[in-house]
């Protein structure tokens, strides 16, 4: 019986630290819009709630990267996302 409760627990943590890994898309304002963000391409977006963003301050965008999509996506541009813990627009480089 205690080897079995110590499989059981062993299970269940590997089951949570599993679920954390996955937890890849997140809804945040994009250049003032509520999109959602993945971090893979095989990721299934959430539908995101409708939400009043904050405008985007006028910015020069950063220089295009040189570095080839991630596989699944055709095309990387950078945006202005809406840092949560700053509650300010930081330019990120995301691909479709």
């Amino acid at each position: 019986m205690l080897r079995m409760q110590k499989i059981f627990l062993i299970g269940l943590a590997l089951t949570g630290m599993a679920s954390d890994a996955h937890a890849n898309c997140v809804c945040r304002c994009v250049n003032g819009e509520m999109q959602a963000i993945c971090q893979s391409s095989i990721d299934l977006p959430p539908i995101c709630p409708p939400t009043i963003c904050p405008t985007t301050p006028p910015a020069i965008e950063p220089l295009p990267s040189l570095r080839i999509p991630p596989i699944g996506t055709s095309q990387c541009r950078n945006v202005q996302v809406l840092n949560p813990r700053t509650n300010r627009y930081e330019w990120r480089e995301v691909c479709y």
